[in-house]
């Protein structure tokens, strides 16, 4: 990769982590749902007027928009509104990869290897992990509600890959254009038209400013950002990047929130960072490498033999 798309990788890492800190300041300003509500309809108005029509099946569309917008982002905002850490849920919610690999292999007959299996095993591990971590430190709920939230963004992905969209930022748009309703009537069901006016008529820079970020930085530049850049290279080159995410979300809730990270809950980090990134490699990679380290000894010491000084690699 060049050097300003690695660059570009790591920014739109860093804006995701960040999110979710942004996502923790919003929920002191809205509830949940609400704040779902307005985050989805910051990014469909006014674009939905300018992107012109979506170029596929508006089932694609539909689907999408509720199992990512409505479940995975409610149950999120919910998971964390009930008590899950900023920092905790950048983490947690990286166990998609672990569901979107068992999503594909039971909807799209897609076979893992050895390889990604062992990485699976090893997120799962550290998923397994906080959540003991959790139960011995808050409530559990909320981290089954994250949990969840990364099963529905893991199916939310294999929808994604069905529906194949030609064009990103369209595509986000009009997905984005399917949550509003269904969590606004949701809002006023569970949280009450009392609490949604309330947080209106009682408009914080702070709350506009998460809003704006979640829906507009986070979602649109992130999105799109992050789709040019798995056009433009193979996504065994570009995946890995997406491990910086909890990276940034943890360390951006330590400093800004004053979130503490025991030492269950790092090895509980590494462990899903590790398995992921064991995914993410192309098949056979590990194999290449622990095959490359025996011939590169065997040449050095045959080249210490000869007593020549021998070349590294």
């Amino acid at each position: 990769m060049r050097p300003r798309h690695i660059a570009l990788a790591v920014l739109v890492a860093a804006v995701w982590g960040l999110n979710f800190v942004l996502i923790h300041v919003g929920l002191e300003n809205f509830p949940p749902l609400l704040f779902c509500a307005l985050r989805f309809a910051v990014v469909a108005v006014p674009a939905i007027f300018f992107v012109g029509p979506p170029r596929v099946a508006w089932r694609w569309i539909l689907a999408v928009g509720l199992v990512l917008g409505v479940v995975k982002f409610g149950l999120l905002f919910l998971g964390m509104h009930a008590g899950m850490p900023a920092g905790l849920s950048s983490l947690v919610l990286q166990g998609q990869a672990v569901f979107t690999a068992l999503f594909a292999a039971v909807l799209l007959r897609e076979r893992p290897g050895p390889q990604r299996l062992a990485g699976l095993g090893i997120a799962l591990g550290g998923i397994a992990l906080s959540a003991v971590d959790r139960g011995l430190d808050g409530p559990v709920g909320a981290f089954a509600l994250v949990v969840l939230a990364a099963v529905a963004w893991g199916l939310s992905n294999v929808l994604t890959r069905r529906a194949a969209p030609p064009d990103a930022l369209r595509w986000m748009v009009w997905v984005s254009a399917v949550p509003p309703l269904p969590l606004l009537a949701l809002s006023l069901l569970v949280e009450g038209p009392d609490a949604d006016l309330r947080a209106l008529r009682e408009l914080t820079p702070a709350g506009l400013g998460a809003i704006g970020y979640v829906g507009l930085v986070s979602t649109l530049f992130g999105f799109v950002a992050w789709s040019f850049l798995l056009r433009t290279y193979d996504a065994t080159a570009v995946a890995p990047y997406s491990l910086l995410v909890p990276v940034f979300g943890m360390s951006s809730a330590w400093l800004l929130l004053g979130e503490r990270v025991g030492p269950v809950a790092g090895c509980a980090a590494l462990l899903v960072i590790v398995g992921i990134g064991v995914t993410a490699l192309r098949p056979g990679a590990l194999s290449g490498a622990a095959a490359w380290w025996p011939r590169t000894r065997s040449r050095r010491s045959a080249a210490l033999a000869a007593g020549r000084p021998g070349r590294p690699g």
